[in-house]
């Protein structure tokens, strides 16, 4: 029987659910750990605001930690809100003897602005805790409040990674989303080693409350699971991307993180094969769309929500063919990952059009090139001649590449309908409709079709 590794959070209580002991039990048990948890304070806390905060005597956090370690074996442990130095002086005993690896999230400030930590808990947290962290993960007010110094860029950020190592842990990851870039990037910094960038496309959305309890434990999972700690780092930082791409609002303040997004794409799974099973036939009674197959055959792609990997998109396993006779022939059924070409156009149109849901290859010829225009919809065009040759050669990239690069080089990336690509020898020219649905498809065939047949 597989064994789901026990992971202990030491944090503070948020009674609005998206951040501290909440979020990092739903965080544990979503990706696959048992949580366990310490309870340092309660928070009278929501979206806007933390109202009040009551502590437990020391003795009886000392207490809680006791009891949990002395029946059942932690794979790894995070710490969160500790909230003052007797409470740290309670816990950091048993934290020295740990077997396990403990991943420290300095919380000082919540999202709302309240102080998390009193004043005298700052020289407890660096004296006690910092040096048996095997990670320590401050944002970047946290790291200006531990070094004492200004963080304004990347060179301040490594800098202030080298001091922080010094205080004890034996890695540091700096949290880089306070800072102004069009990318989030963390600094992964160990000893006898030039910090690392870690990026992560930035999300644009107010939901931000309980990030780093987020990223601390499915870190702390990750490590329980058995994953090396920049490998560990990296998986957490992909899933907390998610949460955020798929946050939703909730109160009047800061939202949380969608804790159980990975869930929401699994579930997703079967509506999008019944969707695409659905939507051939439909597909098939078009009058005319024998004219839009190409040579090598048409196929369909259809997305899981936010989908960010091949393996999220499916289409048919076979392909839809068209006779001489303009009968329609469809070879195989939906599955994922069944056409990784039209997934990897579907997937770099998303980059620049989150909305982006569904494919379909169309020929590509001087009349369809015309109806394209007449009928409306926006054409991207992409020469396959220019791909990088740093690309040449990997199967799929020049779809990949010309997709992405089509779209940003168009003035309204999010308005494109169709990328045109010109083919080169041996490779017909084709084009890829893109919608947000299958219904959103075929309302765009319609006009195409229409103007074809005239």
């Amino acid at each position: 029987m597989h064994l789901v590794p026990s992971i202990l959070t030491i944090a503070g209580s948020d009674s609005g659910g998206g951040a501290g002991i909440q979020a990092d039990l739903k965080t544990i048990t979503v990706l696959g750990g048992y949580g366990l948890s310490v309870i340092t304070a309660l928070t009278a806390q929501n979206t806007r605001t933390v109202a009040g905060i009551e502590a437990p005597s020391p003795e009886f956090v000392a207490l809680q930690l006791k009891t949990v370690l002395t029946d059942i074996p932690v794979a790894a442990a995070k710490t969160g809100m500790l909230f003052s130095a007797p409470i740290i002086r309670a816990a950091a005993p048993f934290l020295a003897r740990k077997n396990f690896p403990l991943v420290v999230d300095p919380v000082c400030v919540a999202q709302s602005g309240a102080k998390l930590l009193e004043d005298d808990a700052v020289d407890a947290m660096l004296e006690r805790i910092f040096p048996v962290a095997d990670l320590l993960t401050p944002n970047i007010p946290e790291a200006e409040l531990f070094t004492g110094m200004a963080i304004r860029g990347p060179e301040d950020i490594c800098r202030a990674a080298e001091k922080l190592l010094e205080m004890g842990p034996k890695a540091v990851l700096v949290k880089g989303g306070h800072l102004e870039s069009l990318a989030a990037t963390d600094w992964y910094a160990a000893p006898d080693q030039k910090p690392l960038p870690l990026i992560q496309p930035r999300v644009n959305t107010p939901s931000l409350h309980g990030t780093g309890c987020t990223l601390s434990a499915a870190i702390a999972t990750g490590l329980g699971q058995g994953l090396d700690m920049l490998s560990a780092v990296r998986a957490a930082q992909r899933y907390l991307n998610l949460g955020l791409r798929s946050a939703f609002p909730l109160g009047g303040g800061a939202g949380p993180v969608n804790h159980l997004a990975p869930l929401f794409k699994e579930r997703a799974r079967r509506g999008v094969l019944d969707s695409l099973a659905q939507a051939v036939p439909r597909l098939s009674a078009l009058p005319g769309l024998a004219r839009l197959v190409p040579d090598s055959g048409m196929n369909l792609a259809l997305a899981v929500p936010h989908a960010d990997a091949v393996d999220e998109v499916a289409a048919y396993s076979g392909r839809i063919a068209a006779t001489r006779r303009g009968e329609i022939l469809v070879a195989g059924c939906p599955e994922f990952g069944a056409a990784p070409n039209l997934a990897q156009v579907l997937l770099a149109a998303r980059r620049h059009n989150p909305e982006a849901a569904c494919a379909l290859t169309l020929r590509l010829d001087d009349a369809v090139a015309a109806a394209l225009e007449r009928s409306g919809l926006v054409a991207a065009w992409f020469d396959r001649a220019e791909e990088p040759g740093y690309l040449k050669g990997r199967e799929g990239s020049v779809l990949e590449w010309g997709t992405y690069e089509a779209l940003a080089r168009h003035p309204e990336p999010g308005a494109v309908d169709a990328v045109c690509d010109r083919g080169e020898v041996g490779k017909e020219p084709q084009a890829r409709l893109l919608a947000g649905d299958v219904e959103d498809l075929l309302r765009k065939l319609g006009p195409l079709l229409a103007e074809l047949g005239g």
